[in-house]
């Protein structure tokens, strides 16, 4: 068949991230690395799609494209990452600590940024003809989301940051349960469909995605939106960070792996 049932895809899930851990630096970085690219490319395709049509919910049923390519090359988000390493660290598989779970992490993340970043530097020079004019309509766009995603929850104060913390959680439940659903199937075409739907769902909410906004922000800044380095990464980036780790987590990561691997004793008859 090519479904998987919960109990064996989640053990996979766990595979996958002891494997994970165990990778080289080499080949954890580069994995990253283009990962953060191809999503930012789709994230500026995205954009694209949204200010040609005028229907945002257009660039959202297209967005997911890049996903799915990363995913099926075999490429690493740090939203991935967050859910699938430290289940191999709960299962307790052998040689995993959370030392290799927090350098995993920390090679992705700096690989994400740097694939998002190189992006960001082509698109913008795209945008603004080698930064010899205006950005063009696309570019402006950019730079607005830029400016409306960090000023825009820094005037609410701690109630905009909570806002900023609770878009990452729920982006991260459900990029991870995009990751998941990869899982679930063994054909190409299932795998695309099962990453799709909640892909899709997160960028048309406008949910927080940290490697999305690897790209955005600094695009924004390269065609001087009006906000700086401090808040972006006080006001988008760290928060966003932070709740993609714990919507993953918690709603997609150990809810899975607390009800089928780690099953309850079935209740007896009265």
């Amino acid at each position: 068949m090519s479904y998987l049932v919960p109990s064996e895809f989640v053990v996979k899930m766990v595979d996958a991230g002891e494997s994970k851990i165990f990778m080289s630096t080499r080949d954890t970085v580069i994995r990253a690395y283009m990962a953060g690219a191809i999503l930012a490319l789709a994230a500026a395709f995205a954009v694209m799609v949204t200010v040609q049509t005028g229907f945002p919910i257009i660039g959202a049923i297209l967005f997911p494209v890049g996903f799915s390519m990363l995913y099926l090359l075999g490429f690493d988000l740090l939203t991935g990452v967050f859910v699938l390493c430290p289940l191999a660290l709960i299962d307790k598989r052998p040689g995993v600590t959370i030392g290799g779970v927090l350098r995993n992490w920390g090679l992705v993340f700096i690989g994400n940024f740097a694939g998002a970043l190189t992006v960001a530097v082509m698109m913008s020079i795209i945008y603004t003809f080698g930064f010899s004019t205006a950005p063009d309509k696309v570019g402006s766009v950019i730079a607005g989301i830029g400016e409306a995603r960090t000023l825009g929850y820094a005037k609410y104060g701690a109630m905009g940051m909570l806002t900023l913390f609770i878009r990452g959680m729920l982006c991260n439940w459900m990029v991870s349960t995009g990751v998941v659903g990869a899982m679930i199937s063994t054909t190409v075409s299932g795998k695309v469909i099962a990453m799709w739907m909640p892909i899709m769902l997160f960028f048309a909410m406008t949910f927080e995605h940290s490697i999305v906004n690897m790209f955005l922000f600094p695009s924004a800044l390269l065609m001087s939106g009006k906000f700086s380095v401090m808040d972006y990464l006080v006001w988008n980036e760290i928060p966003t960070v932070v709740g993609n780790l714990v919507g993953g987590l918690t709603f997609t990561g150990l809810t899975l792996y607390t009800t089928h691997v780690r099953t309850a004793p079935k209740r007896a008859y009265d």
